[in-house]
């Protein structure tokens, strides 16, 4: 199959950065909100962000205007029907995304393949909403995407050796290094780093040691780029939470017990970097 339209669900920060790399890569891209105030604002954070682009000579000033003709946004999927591939990006609410699922289908090119960016949730649940299993994937994209080189393939129960192999393809035609994983709770990224996360934290709820110490001993000793209670707050401690919970209910196993912390912080609403005040404190700008 050769995919020259595709559909993006949801304009917030994944799903933005997922448009703008489409775009940017030679596809005809349309990205989906619920509203023009939400489509409005999704569009002006993807200009942003190739201005930035351009201001480090990453991106030509042609290729930015080239990139922008190929986007389109708007507020309803039916308004990007005739896509062959689709990807959501919303929320990580199980049946919200059953149901744009469903909606995609109606709407899509025949043969058309639906991924999901889900990032812990089962792929293969999500694919149960539409007819043919078959065509569903799971394309896990990193943040921010137009920086970050890793999507992560999932396959479902059902998804074809076909699907699985055009969705690498597609990941390779836009510049990003594809690797695979079956469909378990948190797949391989998000089963990996989220104990790890999940472990600082317990640290600092035990005064093991300060979260200053705690974030320098894992960058300078383990050579990570960034400290796991800092990076937690990036990723947000609400999303931080729902996938220690999924992966909890999934595997049944204590170790993946969130750290009563952790659900300390989100019921204060201090989610990170989103709220203003995590573990860190990040003045509005």
């Amino acid at each position: 199959m050769t995919i020259r339209r595709v559909c993006v669900v949801g304009g917030g920060t994944m799903g933005s950065g997922i448009a703008h790399v489409f775009a940017q890569r030679g596809l005809e891209a349309v990205l989906v909100e619920s509203s023009s105030a939400l489509a409005d604002k999704a569009l002006a954070s993807i200009v942003r962000n190739m201005d930035r682009q351009a201001a480090k000579g990453t991106l030509s000033a042609a290729d930015k205007e080239a990139a922008l003709k190929r986007l389109s946004v708007v507020t309803s999927i039916e308004k990007a029907a005739g896509f062959s591939f689709a990807v959501e990006a919303v929320p990580e609410n199980l049946e919200l995304k059953k149901k744009i699922f469903c909606e995609l289908e109606i709407h899509a090119a025949a043969g058309a393949i639906l991924a999901t960016n889900t990032s812990s949730l089962s792929v293969t649940e999500i694919a149960s909403a539409v007819k043919d299993p078959s065509r569903a994937v799971g394309m896990h994209f990193m943040n921010p995407v137009p920086v970050m080189a890793l999507v992560e393939i999932i396959r479902g129960l059902q998804t074809s050796d076909e699907t699985h192999r055009t969705v690498c393809e597609l990941a390779v035609r836009l510049g990003k290094t594809p690797a695979s994983a079956r469909d378990f709770p948190g797949f391989v990224s998000n089963r990996v780093l989220m104990p790890m996360l999940n472990e600082a934290i317990e640290c600092l709820r035990e005064g093991v040691s300060s979260r200053e110490d705690i974030d320098t001993i894992m960058r300078l000793g383990m050579a990570h780029p960034m400290g796991p209670l800092q990076l937690a707050d990036y990723i947000g401690l609400d999303v931080c939470l729902a996938i220690m919970e999924v992966l909890h209910q999934g595997f049944g196993d204590s170790k993946y017990r969130p750290s009563p912390l952790l659900r300390q912080m989100v019921r204060a609403g201090r989610l990170g970097v989103k709220s203003g005040r995590g573990f860190y404190d990040y003045p509005k700008k």
